[in-house]
């Protein structure tokens, strides 16, 4: 049997930009992306402390050291700058593999730095 399990979570990152004109994504800090192994085009959930919402998309790579979270396209409408989110990545594993499994997770200082 597989069953899905987190594999990444980014804990209260703090969404920087909101570009409602852009195609759609998320745009994550390569580093943050790194950190939490994470990888372009990988699908996100991302849930909202401020507001409770949650919206499915996903990654692109921002700038390496910039701290940027971005919700971009209809995702913007989720979000404000300086709210605070949750950004969650699952995986599909066995059983009993995800018994022992480790997920990655980043808590962010202040900026969205590591």
């Amino acid at each position: 049997m597989e069953i899905e399990i987190l594999k990444s979570k980014i804990h209260r990152a703090v969404i920087t930009e909101a570009n409602l004109q852009y195609v759609g994504s998320l745009t994550l800090d390569e580093d943050l992306m790194d950190a939490a192994n994470i990888i372009e085009n990988e699908k996100v959930q991302v849930v909202n402390v401020n507001n409770g919402s949650r919206l499915e998309t996903y990654i692109i790579k921002g700038k390496r050291g910039s701290g940027t979270v971005c919700l971009n396209g209809p995702a913007a409408r989720q979000g404000a700058v300086g709210d605070v989110v949750i950004i969650i990545s699952y995986a599909t594993m066995d059983f009993e593999a995800a018994k022992t499994f480790k997920p990655w997770l980043v808590f962010p200082a202040e900026g969205n730095k590591l």
